[in-house]
């Protein structure tokens, strides 16, 4: 899987709620200012090379839908960003959201009983 641009995560995530959709509909979801329909158009075409999408014709029209799935991509996304930038650790991802107070006493205490329960599946 290969890591995709900004822009292509932000039209993704477009597509991944859309789930169906025609390049218009992705313009139509985007927050103002809104990127032309051809800027949109063009990364739509990059995705669907890069394997992300699927893409079926009507008469003029192509219909694109994920072909991967946005749950997939935000775990190879997720253990690359531990892989390189907390020494393959998820302990040292975790220590750095409490060093930089992005982390309250109360949320790593709810992350504590998810992980106890998960033990226990």
């Amino acid at each position: 899987m290969e890591k995709l641009t900004h822009q292509e995560e932000i039209i993704m995530q477009h597509i991944w709620q859309l789930q169906e959709c025609v390049v218009k509909d992705i313009v139509n979801a985007m927050d103002e200012p809104k990127s032309p329909y051809t800027t949109v158009a063009s990364v739509v075409r990059n995705l669907e090379q890069k394997g992300y999408l699927n893409s079926k014709k009507y008469g003029n029209v192509y219909v694109y839908s994920p072909q991967i799935i946005e749950d997939d991509y935000k775990k190879y996304f997720m253990s690359n960003v531990v892989k390189s930038y907390f020494e393959d650790s998820y302990k040292e991802l975790v220590s750095f959201f409490v060093k930089e107070e992005k982390i309250s006493p109360e949320e790593l205490a709810e992350i504590i009983q998810m992980i106890e329960k998960g033990k226990k599946c």
